[in-house]
């Protein structure tokens, strides 16, 4: 690693531990993250993201995406319903990749058109993971997993290369001269593994996420039979973006 490398390397890691920079606006999400914790009554929960008309629609839009896919035979119709069978976990990390992607929506090139690719590849993701879900569970395997959490986990599956590119996005507006693309370019093919996990950690996210995100890269393994992240290894070797790539044997 060059020594310019190792500087932005640097500073792009402290910009990930900031999560108001990386977030934007968190005037729902903190207090959002607070009621989940404490298990508050539904009523609380709905106050709270009813605040806010537009993540209220997008939580009911993904809420019934997995219908849509044919997991869920009942459509949510209201906040309420859909608050309720998402619950506490999901419910927070469809909240945080809104607000994530909403702050990713005010780059400006190049890296919004890098950014959007990112994203429209992640949406991609999970909609072929549920699918995969779909027709594992067609198939009559005897498995127990949650839609929801397979999307969710889905919307994280790029997490890392999205984090670290925004990163540096927000890096080169302070500075006074510019720094390559390139050299963030080889930040995130030789430091994607622990710029992810790094990230998970710094922004608060859920240890089960960051542990099936790990499960789902081939970085961990497990023998759990009803794992999202075993299904979304599937979709994720399928388009050759797993970061520890499955080897001959276990393909």
């Amino acid at each position: 690693m060059t020594y310019l490398e190792q500087q932005v390397l640097t500073q792009v890691k402290a910009i990930i531990g900031n999560e108001e920079q990386v977030i934007g606006r968190r005037g729902i999400l903190i207090p959002l993250k607070k009621a989940l914790i404490n298990e508050a009554d539904i009523r609380v929960l709905i106050d709270i993201v009813s605040s806010d008309p537009a993540l209220a629609a997008h939580l009911l839009w993904r809420s019934n995406t997995a219908q849509a896919g044919g997991i869920i035979s009942t459509k949510n119709r209201s906040i309420k319903d859909a608050l309720i069978r998402l619950g506490q976990v999901n419910i927070y990390r469809y909240a945080f990749s809104f607000y994530l992607k909403e702050r990713l929506d005010e780059l400006k090139e190049p890296y919004s058109k890098l950014v959007k690719g990112y994203w429209a590849l992640t949406e991609s993701i999970a909609v072929d993971a549920v699918q995969h879900l779909r027709d594992i569970e067609e198939s009559d395997q005897p498995i127990d997993i949650d839609a929801d959490e397979v999307q969710t986990l889905a919307l994280f599956s790029v997490f890392g290369q999205v984090i670290t590119l925004s990163a540096f996005a927000f890096l080169n507006a302070a500075s006074e001269k510019a720094i390559s693309l390139q050299v963030i370019k080889t930040l995130i093919d030789t430091q994607q593994q622990s710029l992810s996990i790094e990230a998970f950690e710094a922004l608060g996210l859920d240890d089960d996420l960051r542990n099936e995100f790990m499960v789902a890269h081939n970085i961990k393994q497990t023998d759990n039979a009803n794992s999202a992240g075993m299904v979304l290894r599937h979709v994720l070797a399928k388009r050759n973006v797993l970061i520890n790539p499955l080897s001959d044997i276990d393909s």
